[in-house]
């Protein structure tokens, strides 16, 4: 259950941590969420050949702030040289570096990386050798349970990041082809637990702080990582922590809703200038417009936005709304159409 979690020499106040979202997990966003209770924050994933070829404008993707820390920076390659190079690149700028060897989407399976790797152990071997020799920084890849239904390697692959020096494994337990349809199988965390002592960190379907509740309980596993179930829904961290310490935990009231899009938007104004902070909000009142009278057309009326006052009409409006939204679980697509790194 909740408690402190040890990941090389890190040591991090409690083991509910956000996950790496590309095009999601910005500054501002990864600031909302610490502001809620993340013990962790990743950034989108970065890729190593940008880093390689491009250099500065990849790195703009590891700006962070005192406020941000610890930082994981996930990295997503399929050469063991490039990732050991980027890995000394991007050392000053977290806390702990993450390989991305679960990413189902095809543009990054493509080109060798991502999930694409877990067809290829030897190849994973050799990945993580060669970082953890230009590295001194904690450790750790994210996986899935493999690339078809059934044929799973998520326990061999957990055993070689183990001899090959990583200091925890996240494992979402769907396979590639499953992308994020049906139901993450549970029991492969059990497994993995198991089958290594260093710590294993699980993911997927974890949309409620019940959910969280019930991985721990029911696998096991040393902390958990939120992904989809924190867009819209950054307070999840805060509530997963009063549902271990109190039974109960408080529902965010429409005011609280209003106030958060408005504090994120003002985070994403600092960092991206208005224009885009406009067009990155909208985005995000998708997610935070659920649960309440009147949400949909909220979202539909957002879609429309062009100006800050334009977004605050929509606050206003969410404000006026009575009562508290309990969580709501995510049955349309629109989640699992984001970009998620797993």
């Amino acid at each position: 259950m909740l408690k402190p979690l040890t990941i090389g020499s890190l040591v991090l106040e409690h083991n509910v941590v956000l996950a790496p979202l590309a095009g999601i997990t910005n500054l501002p966003f990864r600031l909302i969420c610490r502001q809620e209770g993340a013990s962790l924050a990743f950034t989108e994933m970065v890729s190593v050949n940008g880093l390689v070829r491009e250099g500065v404008k990849t790195l703009a993707l590891l700006k962070s702030s005192p406020e941000d820390r610890p930082l994981g920076i996930q990295l997503f390659g399929d050469k063991p040289s490039d990732l050991a190079e980027a890995a000394k690149m991007v050392e000053g700028y977290g806390e702990l570096i993450d390989i991305n060897m679960g990413c189902p989407v095809r543009k990054v399976v493509g080109t060798g990386a991502g999930s694409a790797l877990l067809k290829e152990p030897l190849k994973i071997a050799a990945i993580i050798r060669a970082v953890r020799a230009v590295t001194s920084l904690p450790l750790t890849i994210k996986i899935r349970s493999g690339w078809h239904c059934g044929d799973n390697v998520f326990l061999e692959t957990g055993r070689i990041a183990e001899e090959e020096g990583c200091n925890a494994v996240t494992l979402h337990p769907r396979s590639r082809n499953m992308m994020f349809s049906g139901q993450a199988d549970w029991n492969h965390l059990k497994e993995l637990k198991h089958s290594i002592s260093i710590p294993v960190l699980g993911s997927g379907d974890l949309f409620t702080p019940e959910d969280c509740q019930r991985m721990f309980l029911e696998t096991g596993c040393d902390g958990i990582m939120v992904a989809r179930g924190a867009l819209g829904n950054p307070w999840i961290f805060r509530q997963v922590c009063d549902l271990k310490e109190a039974g109960k935990y408080h529902h965010i009231s429409t005011a609280e809703r209003a106030a958060t899009i408005e504090r994120h938007l003002g985070l994403f104004i600092e960092e991206m200038g208005e224009t885009v902070a406009v067009r990155e909000i909208k985005k995000h009142i998708g997610w935070y417009a659920k649960g309440f009278a009147g949400a949909s057309e909220i979202r539909r009326t957002a879609n429309s936005a062009n100006t800050i006052q334009d977004i605050f009409l929509l606050t206003e409006r969410i404000r006026s709304v009575a009562g508290s939204i309990g969580n709501v679980p995510e049955t349309d697509n629109s989640i699992s159409k984001s970009r998620a790194s797993l």
